[in-house]
């Protein structure tokens, strides 16, 4: 039997390859003449640069950055063998980032980080990015960013602006005169689900504010910012995507020559997927938690719709599902697993030497139930 495995991380216990490999020692126990290829997978949030860079064969770049607030940091992100680079903002610019005693406060926080790390990389003769940009802790439209590249964004007096949402309340003047020169050569594939314009109820400001630590009067300070941000700019504050990474999205497509995609769709396109599922008997997909959301743009429902343009049967291993994760049967698994087999407190249970036991067990289980059924008749 030819098996691929194509599963997330399940996040804050095993990588996307780690349960790919956990599942690999699970069916071997159930059928060892198993022909096994592991493709890791991600949606293009957490875990998408190591899902690309390890499934790849790509190596690391660590690169010392300014944090979202101030705070030096150790950003990382992967060079995949034809030389593109994969990053995620939230390793400059991401709200785990609080410095330790410091709190959320998207006035000031930056994403001039993101900027320096785009800088390393191209410094380093990339020329090609994809980026995920969720987690961020950042509400200054990529103004931060801009900056590090190169960009003047200056207030009445011709001085730089200052950091965060708060520095967008002095701006007047935007020049590209003395831009990084390499940025023309380049192209950005930016993993993004989100649709949230850069202003208004929708915006960014008023939807994802609050969990960044936004205070109403703030939400409504920085809405107005932002508005005349783009009034400067001359870029479109209405687009899909816009107000991603409180308004990194905006910054990436008025600026750089970049092009918001599904984050599923745009790794599983890298990773070629396709090309292995055509040949395979068995998909086995899988991510920490199925439930409802699973189905809307998260890996496991990429996977399964690959599977079903080629008629192969999809089955999915998590760490829990809920009841409402049976909607996922309709989107393509076939049947799916929680691994969870005795009763204990989530912190045990996501213990990686427990996920990953879990994980083998279980699924050795489903693959000796595949086996002795009819379902093992694959064609």
């Amino acid at each position: 039997m030819r098996i691929v495995i194509a599963t997330d991380s399940l996040k804050g216990s095993l990588t996307s390859l780690e349960a790919g490999e956990a599942i690999k020692k699970g069916i071997l126990l159930a059928d060892p003449d198993a022909e096994i290829v592991i493709r890791p997978v991600a949606d293009g949030g957490e875990g998408t640069t190591e899902a690309l860079t390890l499934g790849m064969g790509g190596h690391y770049e660590t690169v010392e950055v300014t944090g979202p607030f101030q705070n030096r940091v150790e950003a990382r992100y992967g060079i995949l063998p034809d030389g593109t680079a994969v990053m995620e903002m939230s390793q400059a610019a991401g709200i785990t980032l609080v410095p330790e005693g410091g709190s959320l406060d998207p006035m000031k926080a930056t994403t001039f980080g993101v900027g320096e790390m785009i800088k390393d990389a191209v410094k380093k003769g990339v020329r090609s990015f994809i980026m995920g940009i969720g987690g961020s802790a950042t509400n200054d439209g990529g103004a931060g960013m801009l900056q590090a590249l190169g960009f003047s964004l200056q207030d009445s007096h011709g001085q730089e602006i200052g950091p965060g949402a708060q520095g967008l309340s002095d701006l007047v003047y935007i020049s590209d005169e003395k831009v990084l020169p390499e940025l023309k050569e380049c192209s950005f594939r930016i993993a993004c689900d989100v649709k949230n314009p850069l202003c208004g109820n929708k915006g960014c400001s008023a939807i994802f504010g609050p969990q960044k630590g936004a205070s109403p009067e703030d939400i409504v300070r920085m809405d107005g910012w932002l508005k005349h941000f783009a009034e400067l700019s001359g870029g479109d504050p209405e687009a899909e995507g816009a107000g991603a990474a409180g308004g990194l999205g905006f910054a990436l497509q008025t600026f750089l020559p970049a092009k918001l995609e599904s984050g599923i769709d745009l790794v599983l396109e890298v990773t070629r997927l396709a090309d292995y599922v055509k040949a395979c008997d068995l998909l086995i997909t899988g991510e920490g938690r199925l439930d409802s959301q699973s189905a809307m743009g998260k890996a496991p429902v990429g996977v399964a719709k690959i599977g079903k343009k080629f008629g192969k049967p999809v089955i999915a291993f998590s760490g829990s599902a809920t009841r409402e994760a049976r909607i996922l049967n309709s989107y393509g698994i076939d049947a799916f697993f929680p691994t969870r087999r005795i009763s204990i407190s989530l912190e045990d249970a996501i213990k990686p030497d427990n996920a990953r036991q879990d994980m083998i067990d279980t699924v050795e289980q489903a693959i000796r139930l595949l086996k002795v059924g009819a379902a093992y008749q694959i064609r």
